[in-house]
């Protein structure tokens, strides 16, 4: 039996404008993901965070198309994921943006499901992540100052019990504090970023560095 949708009421404008701004702009990177083929049907999913205190995320809610992604899909929720206002559920995988936020102090986190992410996932399971050197674009990552760097996106087993998963993430995020991103087994691949074009920015350099290892591996 399908959930019933959620309708809360508006917050003060001066929150309500805050909270637009940033639904757009979701929504606008959600729709060029799609075109891109990182996110198609409803797969995928994007927050922000609002506030820092009390905590509050913009977050898409679950099921949408993101193709025609708008404002309206997107839902502001607290600190344990609830609505606080907006209409529809918002995405089972809330509580990992939330740990991300926690343990990475991340202002925004972006999840996509593209095929190279969800092909090496697979193909690197066995040896828990996928490191990834001597490409130049690697410097467009936060921080990273060389092509030898090494950017190692660990890959966390798939679970439909996301509190199971969250831990799963957090252990992975302990041992890996440099890391940029990480991977879900045959799901596809999670980043984030101090800001939301930052973490734009680690989506379209990490896809292209999963793309360019997955094309050379064919070759």
């Amino acid at each position: 039996m399908a959930k019933p949708q959620r309708y809360l009421a508006s917050p003060p404008p001066e929150e309500t404008a805050s909270f637009m701004d940033l639904a757009g702009r979701l929504a606008e990177i959600g729709r060029g993901f799609y075109d891109r083929g990182w996110v198609l049907g409803t797969s995928g999913n994007f927050s922000a965070v609002l506030y820092q205190s009390p905590l509050r995320l913009a977050i898409t809610s679950s099921g949408v198309d993101k193709g025609v992604l708008n404002p309206e899909h997107i839902l502001h929720v607290d600190a344990h994921g609830n609505v606080v206002h907006g209409r529809g559920q918002p995405s089972a995988e809330t509580h990992l943006h939330l740990t991300l936020v926690r343990l990475r102090e991340a202002k925004a986190v972006l999840h996509t499901h593209s095929i190279w992410s969800t092909v090496l996932s697979e193909r690197f399971a066995d040896d828990g992540g996928l490191g990834i050197d001597g490409y130049e674009m690697l410097k467009g990552l936060e921080g990273v100052r060389t092509h030898e760097h090494r950017e190692w996106l660990p890959i966390v087993e798939n679970s439909q019990n996301m509190q199971e998963l969250a831990f799963s993430l957090e252990e992975q995020l302990i041992q890996h504090p440099t890391c940029h991103g990480f991977l879900i087994r045959r799901h596809g691949l999670y980043t984030w970023g101090r800001s939301l074009e930052e973490a734009k920015r680690h989506v379209e350099i990490l896809e292209f560095l999963l793309e360019a290892v997955g094309r050379t591996r064919r070759l």
